[in-house]
């Protein structure tokens, strides 16, 4: 096989550098307050808002061997946690400078791997002590809470003729200018009546920014919503891009002529006296500031608690979230409905009118509904030799016959509804609208698990499996209405509501004005839910806005500042060799440095994407001067603790929320922080220790005319 090799330097490693230079695009997602980027498409010239790590890694160029292996260790951490993946991007790149420095100066590599891996094992286990219970810091918010809502008087009245619907919204907070403001979702599905079970909706957003303006007292300045978004502006950042005209979902549009005449409800007094609704408190503070995905995940957390004391099932399921977005609709329409809302086309939408308030059998499908699908592990028949696979013409014989006898399936069982897993075949969609058979694709399996569990409907993989027990019902489908009572019609796509009273299911209506955005407001809001979750699952967070990364530095300073020993028996059987054992111990204290360097700089970057500091310059100073007093005060555990609980850790106030006069402190997630800082130092120290980089296939023929072929030797 032609191949193309080319020798690591070890003072200019190649794949440091392409690791640090990747990373570097990435650097202004760190922290809470992000600065987002737009991704241009050069093939269709669309562009996408972004403030994802995960979605910028999509849209670069990763054709090196770094590159790729810096992908699979995102993927990876987005796969299993869903969030720390800008951490992980960042300190990629940190470590990999810190790595060339110490070539630079001839640390030998095997000095560099166990020194740098001893050293975060043992920041790992250092850094156990800042982390709580998540019952003992949901108490401590809820207290806090309490004490701040003591101080609070302001009484605001929903309208009938506003974005809030009375008909949908039983019960209101009090003050729906604080960040803890939630709508109790459960109180929607306590109807017995299934003709008002059906219109229930709930919209913890809808028409916040306007109410608020509206019982604003003249000469206010006070901060205020920003307008159909929910999201409360920060004056720390003025780069941030909910602050922008274009983002401003109600503003001065005519959607604000619908607020009027102030008659409706107030909430009355709640049994649980800081109203947070369970973890509701734990989600914001985890939420780092992002108040729009926040709030809706706060209702999706009151409903599911209520029904787990009633049912005895687990507190929050992750299964039981869907999201269903909605460009075109202001951010103040985003909302959390019952049941399962998704997009059909307008063709399938036609056949909704004859369905309406009729309880409809349903069948679910985990496969294609195609002729072509085979079954995972599916093992053709032998001695058979197959002319063709897939017919040109499906109109043909054998395609007709098919069709024919699948419509027929579904007719004989009296089927109006099929969710399928995966693909539908085209034209077997067309025969069924035509029969008054809504047929919809690419549902999810937890999906197809939630209505099988209330309508008894068993999932088969081919219709020709299909029996009565088989078949569910009690299922409703209408067109989804927004929070003022009209049907969307959003061009090629409409949505439509399926629903079963009971069902453990909920999906989170998003909305947005700016097409653009809404792969970002669908990536804050999935980031929120699995930080929740995360934390649930640890049973335990991190102190947040910094107060674990300094922990981490002062220890490292502290292990980097112990007098040099000689290696002893342990080290020595460990490298198998005494020179390597002491070759370690020699640059401990340069190797140290270099990994605390990584999170010094994580520090700086996070203050100045924050607005906490000019410079990164002046974040260094600040954090040298808390290093400096966390070693005068002997502790400098309890030192991070003392300055976490009164909010002056970085001059970080309590972080995101700190301009909103609330006293809500930050929390990190536990696994997925410590799992970021893992897979970041695992993947610099691989591509450290690669020596020689072999290329085969049609890129060794472009190297061989490029500029860089000087480089590589091909053999």
């Amino acid at each position: 096989v032609p191949m193309a090799f080319r020798e690591v330097n070890a003072r200019r490693h190649t794949g440091l550098q392409q690791l640090s230079s990747l990373a570097l695009a990435g650097r202004t997602l760190l922290g809470p307050m992000k600065s987002c980027k737009f991704i241009v498409d050069e093939s269709t010239n669309q562009s996408t808002l972004i403030c994802s790590a995960v979605r910028l890694i999509e849209s670069l160029d990763l054709t090196s061997a770094a590159g790729q292996l810096l992908n699979e260790t995102i993927q990876a951490q987005n796969k299993e946690f869903r969030t720390g993946i800008s951490t992980l991007l960042f300190l990629v790149g940190a470590w990999s400078n810190a790595i060339l420095e110490c070539l630079q100066q001839n640390v030998p590599v095997s000095a560099i791997v166990s020194v740098m891996s001893e050293g975060l094992n043992s920041c790992c286990e250092r850094v156990q002590c800042l982390q709580i219970s998540i019952h003992d810091v949901n108490k401590e918010l809820c207290s806090s809470s309490v004490r701040t809502n003591a101080f609070k008087s302001k009484t605001c009245q929903i309208g009938c003729d506003s974005l809030l619907n009375p008909q949908i919204f039983l019960h209101f907070q009090k003050d729906i200018s604080t960040p803890e403001e939630v709508i109790p979702i459960n109180s929607c599905f306590r109807q017995e009546d299934d003709s008002n079970f059906n219109k229930r909706l709930v919209s913890p957003l809808a028409g916040f920014g306007s109410v608020a303006s509206l019982v604003k007292p003249a000469g206010d300045t006070s901060t205020n919503l920003i307008s159909g978004s929910g999201v409360i502006a920060s004056s720390c950042n003025k780069r941030k891009l909910t602050h922008s005209r274009y983002f401003s979902a109600l503003g001065k549009s005519h959607f604000s002529s619908q607020q009027g005449n102030f008659q409706g409800y107030v909430l009355g007094p709640s049994a649980d006296p800081c109203e947070c609704y369970g973890f509701g408190h734990l989600a914001m503070a985890l939420s780092h500031g992002n108040q729009t995905s926040v709030k809706l995940l706060q209702s999706i957390v009151a409903y599911q608690q209520e029904r787990a004391e009633c049912s005895g099932s687990s507190q929050f399921n992750i299964a039981g979230i869907v999201t269903c977005c909605l460009p075109g609709l202001p951010e103040s329409y985003s909302c959390v409905s019952p049941g399962f809302v998704t997009l059909v086309s307008p063709e399938q939408a036609t056949v909704i009118k004859y369905f309406e308030d009729k309880p409809l059998r349903l069948l679910l499908m985990d496969g294609d509904l195609t002729e072509q699908y085979r079954h995972l592990g599916f093992n053709r028949p032998c001695n058979v030799r197959t002319i063709l696979e897939h017919p040109s013409v499906l109109e043909g014989r054998a395609g007709d016959l098919w069709l024919s006898s699948m419509l027929d399936i579904l007719i004989n069982f009296e089927v109006n509804l099929v969710l399928v897993k995966g693909n539908v075949c085209e034209n077997l969609m067309e025969r069924c609208i035509a029969n008054s058979i809504l047929v919809i694709g690419s549902v999810t399996r937890d999906v197809l698990c939630a209505f099988g569990e209330v309508t008894s409907a068993q999932s088969v993989t081919y219709l020709t499996q299909l029996n009565a027990s088989c078949v569910g019902s009690g299922a409703q489908v209408e067109l989804w209405k927004a929070c003022d009572g009209r049907a969307m019609d959003l061009g090629e796509l409409v949505p439509v509501w399926i629903k079963v009273q009971g069902i453990p299911l909920l999906t989170a209506m998003l909305t947005t004005t700016v097409a653009s955005k809404m792969q970002l407001i669908e990536d804050q809001f999935w980031t929120s839910v699995y930080r929740l979750h995360h934390a649930l699952n640890d049973e335990k967070v991190f102190l947040g806005g910094g107060a674990v990364e300094l922990l981490c530095l002062s220890h490292i300073q502290m292990l980097a500042e112990q007098p040099l020993q000689p290696a002893n028996k342990n080290a020595v059987k460990e490298f198998h060799n005494p020179w390597l054992a002491a070759s370690a111990t020699e640059y401990k204290s340069v190797v140290l440095q270099a990994l605390a360097s990584g999170w010094k700089q994580y520090l700086s970057v996070v203050m100045c994407n924050t607005a906490k500091a000019a410079s990164e310059l002046e974040a260094c100073t600040s954090v040298d001067h808390h290093l400096k007093k966390a070693a005068e005060c002997g502790s400098p555990s309890a030192y991070i603790l003392k300055e976490f609980r009164r909010g002056d850790l970085l001059r970080g106030g309590s972080g995101p929320f700190a301009d909103h006069g609330e006293s809500l402190k930050v929390y990190d997630n536990v696994t997925a922080k410590t799992e970021a800082w893992r897979r970041a130092l695992d993947l610099v120290l691989l591509v450290l220790q690669t020596d020689a980089e072999i290329i085969t296939g049609p890129k060794r023929n472009q190297l061989l005319n490029s500029h860089v072929s000087s480089e590589f030797m091909f053999l």
